[in-house]
């Protein structure tokens, strides 16, 4: 798989509150592991929809895989995947692993225009995504039946990796990495998004402190708090309008939406709209 470059220069987001974050600047090749890192609050899980086309910033420029943003913000988002994101891309507690992935295939189907894949490559797509995340179905409590909720954190992590996968993205975006871990499970988590980008993958993860360990990987650090690069209120309170772009022809259909960060999660205004909202979320 082929990895997206990001480039950022003073890119900054504010909203009815004040500045969410402000001044970032980032240069990383393909392929690179990128570490948002911050206290919660300091705008890091806006900053990482920013970059995978999910909300619109108000100052600077970033571009991501050839695509400039905030112009071509429905180009990143075909490139870019969400894995596992607080608020936006939370799996079902009382779904099965066995059932999130098929229904993962379902919205797949969906957004290629119901094209049916053949059963032999749906197949070999999750066992590769599987691999790739390091998630062993036999291995867990119940085998592939095993509910969501009761995956360790880490094994959900490896979960939502997996379904973000599918789509063999340019761009994988986590948020929370190191929340609830030990620290073995922390060092397992960095090493799974460092295996990823020795695939080509662009990985951009946010925590609460970098990787101890970067050997093998390019590794891009922003830091983000009163004493980083940005400075911004909680994410919480901010509201950012993500509207249509005349100019961004690669998808005339991408109409207004409203990214809300109380929850970290968009909330569609009219039919396309929900059916962009749904596609992020299939992306993911």
């Amino acid at each position: 798989m082929a990895g997206a470059a990001v480039t950022a220069e003073g890119l900054g987001m504010k909203g009815s509150r004040g500045t969410v974050f402000e001044g970032v600047s980032l240069d990383a090749p393909a392929g690179s592991l990128i570490c948002v890192e911050g206290p919660s609050g300091a705008g890091r899980t806006c900053l990482l929809l920013a970059l995978t086309g999910r909300m619109r910033t108000t100052a600077g420029h970033a571009v991501v895989d050839g695509h400039p943003l905030p112009k071509r913000m429905a180009a990143v988002r075909r490139v870019a995947a969400l894995g596992p994101v607080p608020g936006v891309t939370d799996l079902e507690p009382s779904l099965t692993v066995v059932e999130h992935l098929r229904e993962r295939a379902l919205l797949r189907s969906y957004f290629s225009g119901w094209r049916r894949e053949p059963r032999a490559q749906r197949l070999a797509r999750v066992d590769a995504a599987l691999e790739t995340a390091g998630l062993d179905l036999d291995a867990l409590v119940k085998g592939p039946r095993t509910a969501v909720r009761d995956l360790e954190r880490l094994e959900s992590l490896r979960l939502g990796v997996a379904l973000a996968l599918l789509d063999r993205p340019r761009l994988l975006a986590v948020d929370d990495l190191d929340l609830k871990l030990s620290d073995a499970e922390r060092d397992a988590a960095w090493t799974l998004l460092r295996d990823i980008t020795a695939q080509g993958v662009t990985v951009l993860a946010v925590s609460s402190e970098p990787p101890a360990d970067t050997a093998g990987a390019q590794v891009r650090t922003v830091h983000l708090g009163p004493e980083g690069t940005s400075a911004g209120t909680d994410a919480s309170t901010e509201a950012v309008p993500v509207t249509a772009d005349p100019a961004d022809t690669t998808d005339p259909a991408d109409t207004s939406t409203t990214s809300t960060t109380s929850t970290t999660s968009t909330t569609s205004t009219n039919m396309e709209g929900d059916e962009d909202a749904l596609a992020e979320a299939g992306r993911a």
